[in-house]
């Protein structure tokens, strides 16, 4: 019977709807046919790779089987070598001589040789491989064969062997009961390691006792030799006090009985010898060196004196020696005491006698006052008595050589008129020594200028400098200072006078320059200079330098008087002088109150230059002065230096630029004055300066012309450098 998928029946509906379920489950099926299609597929792809990685697995499995049996087979050949080399060390280990042991960095023996330990049968039975090394230590600290008069037992010479062990590097010897040595030298390897090596060292120990030995026996030799030749007796205790040593003077001194002269004598029964037969000092006795003896180390040096009958005394000296004992000398001081006793003595005449003389030197002093005194009155009443007479006799003169006279007549009454002024002059400076002398001189202090003080003395002395062609030339100034108008006088009038007596050529300078609150006056000469051990005699009454001056023009009393005028002025006085290029003298007065503080200037060429702060840098003293008196002279304000750290200096300390610099082209040291400039310019601004140079080149010139530079050449002519200080005002 056929069946049909639609029934006539079912109507359109019924079969329509039978139709999609038929068509639902037909393509269910189909999906599922196709979906077991792909998986099989690709279990076939993977299958296929998987197959291709065993093989490739496969491959790498045989390389590597290849290289691990290449590596065992270099391993083997390594073993074989490594056993080779240890059977070779092994070998060399046994041919040396003396015993070898390693222990690596975890302190366990990784080989030794047989003679290691030979010398402690007891201990080398017990070694072996992986043996630690405290083990080891203790093995041996217990062996038999040590030397048992070792200090400390077994456990003693351990603990030492294990501080020894903590070294880097370690050597010792170790004493046998069988009288042999072992050096043991321990050493620290790189891996951390230890090697130690073990020497029989018994030969040489006893070749070395033996040289001590005979060494010893020969420095005792000398030693005996020494103290029997010495002038002192000598005894050595140990520190036992035990007597070890003497020579042949101790006897000769203490003449001691046999019995105290041997080795081992006790101290105290020489001690009882000395007592005695000695005296000790005052407040010393014997119990005083036996309390010495038995005190503890460190003991200092004692030193005593005895006297042995009437004559002898012996200086005794103790001093410990560095093994707790002692040594005692005795030295013969009979001869030295007597001395000190007959110094004693004489010093004792000696102080009586100064005192005497003493006494006789006070009542000269007193006569010599009184004969001084009188002197000065004598003197003075005489001057003042001559003087009038003189004057009367120069007057007469004046009137005879104004009268009409021959020829040798008028040449006689010159003679005569000059040698009544040298009369005079010497009787006033003997006025003036006796009113100095007396210390009776009144002095009236008060405000001096002294500008028209030094043009009255240049006046004075212009005819003497120019009869002896040189060139005076006195500063003007109107410093004030607080002095004694007259005694100033008289000492610029000494000092002016001494200069042109003894200047032969050249000139003398006269100028005030201010230094704080004084002004010090100085005297320049170009004469022949003062040596320095020379210079105190200048000072002396009547006292000339040889060689300078004429004799006929007075005594040597122009600087006493200047000295002693100073002195009681409170004035300072000072000399500086060059043997063979002049003499500086100096009076340094204080301003008068009120005192104007710059020098009014007079000349109109170098008025524009007061109130200029001049720096000059010139290493020669002498040209540093004159050009500072005269700068000032003209109202300038000058520091000096040597060179141009020192000028640096001085500027960094005072806190002031300079308006001008004057610096020498050559200074000291090879320091060169172009380059001072730059530096002073670079720390204190571009200020106007002038290159002073005895050697004006053409490449001088050119130089100080780049540098803007002004050039000034030596000698400095006064107008030439006031140009230049015009310029830079």
């Amino acid at each position: 019977m056929t069946s049909s998928l639609l029934n006539p029946d079912d109507g359109p509906t019924r079969n329509v709807a039978k139709l999609l379920a038929i068509t639902d489950a037909l393509m269910r099926r189909v999906e599922q046919a196709t979906d077991e299609q792909g998986a099989g597929y690709a279990h076939f792809q993977r299958a296929i790779l998987l197959e291709e990685e065993v093989r490739q697995r496969t491959r790498d499995l045989e390389k590597t089987l290849e290289l691990l049996n290449e590596s065992n087979a270099r391993l083997s050949e390594a073993m074989d070598s490594e056993r080779r080399a240890r059977a070779d060390l092994s070998n060399a280990l046994e041919a040396v001589e003396e015993g070898f042991a390693l222990f690596g960095p975890d302190e366990r023996l990784v080989l030794f040789n047989s003679r290691f330990c030979g010398a402690l049968p007891d201990v080398s039975d017990r070694l072996h491989v992986g043996m630690t090394f405290d083990a080891y230590i203790d093995a041996v600290s217990r062996s038999e064969e040590l030397d048992s008069g070792r200090e400390g037992g077994a456990a003693g010479w351990a603990d030492r062997r294990r501080r020894l062990h903590e070294r880097e590097h370690a050597i010792f010897t170790v004493p046998l009961r069988s009288g042999a040595w072992l050096q043991v030298s321990e050493h620290r390897t790189p891996d951390g390691g230890v090697a130690v090596l073990q020497t029989d060292v018994t030969d040489m120990i006893r070749i070395e006792r033996a040289e001590r030995a005979k060494l010893l026996e020969d420095q005792a030799q000398m030693v005996r030799a020494t103290l029997n030749h010495i002038n002192q007796g000598v005894a050595i205790f140990d520190s036992g006090a035990r007597l070890v040593g003497w020579n042949r003077r101790l006897g000769e001194l203490l003449t001691p009985p046999m019995r105290l002269v041997r080795v081992g004598a006790p101290f105290n029964a020489l001690c009882d010898h000395i007592e005695r037969g000695a005296a000790f000092d005052p407040g010393f006795g014997g119990r005083d060196v036996r309390a010495w003896v038995a005190a503890p180390s460190p003991r200092a040096p004692m030193s005593f004196d005895l006297r042995l009958g009437r004559d002898l005394i012996l200086a005794v000296f103790t001093a410990e020696t560095p093994d707790r004992g002692f040594l005692m000398s005795f030295t013969d001081a009979t001869a030295e005491r007597r001395a000190v006793n007959a110094l004693s003595r004489a010093n004792e005449d000696l102080e009586r006698a100064v005192h005497e003389r003493t006494l006789e030197l006070e009542a000269a002093v007193n006569e010599a006052e009184r004969a001084n005194e009188t002197k000065s009155r004598f003197v003075a009443a005489a001057s003042h008595d001559l003087l009038q007479p003189l004057s009367a006799a120069k007057l007469f003169i004046s009137a005879l050589e104004a009268s009409p006279l021959v020829p040798r007549a008028a040449k006689a009454a010159s003679r005569a008129a000059n040698a009544l002024d040298s009369v005079e002059s010497i009787l006033g400076a003997l006025l003036d020594i006796s009113r100095l002398d007396s210390g009776k001189a009144e002095v009236k202090r008060e405000p001096t200028p002294l500008g028209p003080l030094l043009a009255r003395l240049k006046d004075e002395f212009a005819p003497a400098a120019r009869a002896k062609g040189l060139d005076l030339r006195i500063l003007p100034t109107d410093a004030v200072v607080n002095t004694d108008p007259s005694y100033m006088r008289r000492i610029v009038q000494n000092l002016l006078a001494n200069a042109v007596r003894y200047t032969q050529q050249g000139g003398v300078l006269v100028g005030a320059r201010r230094r704080g609150g004084a002004v010090r006056l100085e005297v320049w000469d170009t004469g022949p200079g003062i040596p320095e051990a020379r210079r105190s005699d200048i000072f002396r009454e009547f006292h000339r330098l040889e060689g300078g001056g004429d004799a006929a023009q007075g005594l040597g009393l122009g600087l006493t008087i200047v000295e002693r005028a100073c002195a009681l002025l409170g004035h300072r006085l000072t000399l500086r002088s060059e043997v063979g290029r002049g003499s500086c003298f100096s009076v340094e007065a204080p301003l008068a109150a009120g005192a104007p503080e710059r020098e009014a200037l007079h000349e109109p060429a170098v008025a524009a230059s007061g109130g200029l702060l001049v720096l000059v840098v010139e290493d020669n003293a002498e040209l540093s002065a004159a050009l500072a008196l005269q700068l000032e002279s003209w109202g300038a304000s000058v520091f000096e230096a040597r060179s141009g750290a020192e000028a640096l200096a001085l500027l960094a300390e005072t806190g002031v630029s300079p308006d001008a610099l004057l610096v020498d082209y050559s200074l000291a040291g090879g320091e060169r004055g172009v380059e001072t400039v730059a530096s002073i310019r670079a720390e204190h601004g571009d200020a106007p300066a002038a290159i002073i140079t005895a050697s004006p080149s053409p490449e001088i010139r050119a130089e100080c012309s780049r540098n803007g530079l002004s050039l000034i050449a030596k000698p400095i002519g006064e107008r030439r450098l006031a140009d230049f200080l015009m310029r830079a005002r």
